[in-house]
């Protein structure tokens, strides 16, 4: 069992940086159309999968800066 640290802090400004793939998909206007299509895919499918990557990336991006050096 640990026991916690006093000087533990969550308050990273790298922490902002998570509401992007919380916000980025809420976005209506980005989905309002059928074109452009990708590989026959019409865009609100291949950028489904796009903000599957942001969020990866928004997430590794926050933990490699905020994670403690040992």
């Amino acid at each position: 069992m640990t026991i916690p640290n006093g000087d533990r802090s969550d308050r990273s400004p790298w922490n902002w940086l998570l509401l992007v793939p919380i916000v980025l998909p809420l976005l209506p206007f980005l989905f309002n159309s059928d074109e452009p299509r990708l590989f026959g895919f019409p865009m609100f499918y291949w950028l489904q999968l796009v903000f599957i990557a942001v969020g990866v990336t928004c997430t590794t991006i926050v933990y490699q800066m905020t994670k403690r050096r040992r």
